[in-house]
């Protein structure tokens, strides 16, 4: 993941993820027979192990509020969109998007990534489908909205305040509460 951060997909040579991870070149092909082989399990790897920690995060706060009022697990989506805002931006995101523009003109890559990136995705959805919304069309639409911060926030990253009024106002358009 350093190397395809730091490097982008051009860069990203199995001698140099290799050399990286103190691995022989042997051992790294044994377990990856091709560079696009690796950088997809490494990305897929870590955005499932990202969006464990979002699931985890929202299951304690619905506990947590239930314990006090009962809440259902969509009581809370400014919190559930927050944290997939986090989970959709950073290095990782970063990383991400350069396969995806690498997959735009290497068959062999998008082979490896467009399955994993299906996983990934539906991952996504069944979270918001569990703790934002269950319409279908409102969870296409988080997705979007959450992927289109993510990378317009990589050239200049949105502040804190700005981010946390956008995600408010979704929320509050996808649960019809007023603007306060």
């Amino acid at each position: 993941m350093t190397c395809l951060a730091e490097l982008g997909y051009a860069g990203t040579t199995s001698a140099a993820v290799a050399e990286r991870a103190g691995l022989s070149r042997g051992a790294q092909l044994h377990h990856f027979g091709t560079r696009d082989q690796l950088v997809v399990a490494a990305v897929e790897h870590l955005a499932q192990k990202r969006l464990r920690q979002v699931r985890d995060q929202m299951s304690r706060l619905a506990s947590s509020g239930a314990e006090r009022e009962g809440p259902s697990s969509r009581d809370n989506p400014e919190a559930a969109l927050g944290l997939l805002a986090e989970a959709l931006s950073g290095p990782l995101y970063a990383a991400t998007l350069e396969l995806w523009v690498a997959a735009r003109s290497h068959p062999t890559l998008r082979t490896e990534l467009v399955p994993a990136e299906d996983r990934v995705n539906a991952e996504l959805a069944e979270i918001c489908r569990t703790y934002v919304t269950v319409d279908p069309i409102e969870i296409r639409l988080t997705l979007d909205l959450l992927l289109g911060r993510g990378v317009s926030g990589l050239l200049t990253p949105h502040p804190d305040q700005r981010q946390a009024e956008v995600l408010a106002a979704w929320a509050r358009r996808l649960t019809g509460s007023p603007r306060d």
